[in-house]
């Protein structure tokens, strides 16, 4: 009878010892949860999520009348609203374009981040950036097919109000200073 009771004693303490192992947070674990959750930043990029018509120009070259386009962007929240994902497809130069990238927020960075890459190209564009809510700067690189090397991109995105936003992108130029290569405006579609 002794040896049972006090294997049962032994047993409750051991229980209990995991027991309030159990309830002290983890660091580890409370480190990788705050990484991994989508917070405030990410729900400023929520403007951007939806189908809208874009309208693009394009400057080869400084000083040139624009090329411009029409496409159809879809953007839509994926992995857990931690990443909006872009779709892009329409004509360019009279031919069929298809692009995606994507954005969002690194918690532990604190800066937002962007990729772009498209059937006119097997690069990919990567570029990081700060933003409020209303405006959105980044910098990054992209390839450049005439010289086989990354330039240097900077890019700046703007809600104009809950149905329309722009995009403008600026590259070095033949003289080396950055000149406005291509200005997008998108529409919501209803």
């Amino acid at each position: 009878m002794k040896r049972r009771l006090s294997l049962a004693i032994a047993l409750l303490a051991l229980c209990t010892f995991a027991m309030a192992d159990e309830k002290k947070p983890d660091p580890m674990m409370e480190a990788m949860a705050a990484a991994s959750s989508p917070g405030d930043a990410h729900s400023k990029l929520d403007a951007f999520a939806g189908t809208w018509s874009a309208k693009i120009s394009m400057w080869m070259v400084p000083g040139m009348p624009p090329m411009v386009s029409e496409a159809t962007l879809e953007s839509k929240w994926v992995l857990g609203k931690r990443y909006l994902e872009q779709r892009m497809t329409g004509q360019f130069m009279g031919m069929p374009f298809e692009g995606m990238g994507h954005t969002g927020y690194d918690n532990l960075k604190k800066k937002y981040w962007a990729t772009w890459f498209d059937n006119f190209s097997t690069g990919i564009a990567l570029s990081t950036g700060d933003g409020d809510g209303k405006k959105w700067s980044f910098a990054g690189s992209m390839p450049d097919p005439m010289t086989g090397k990354d330039s240097i991109v900077e890019s700046r995105l703007t809600i104009v109000d809950a149905d329309h936003h722009t995009m403008e992108m600026w590259i070095p130029g033949p003289d080396g200073k950055a000149f406005k290569t291509m200005e997008a405006t998108y529409t919501r579609k209803k």
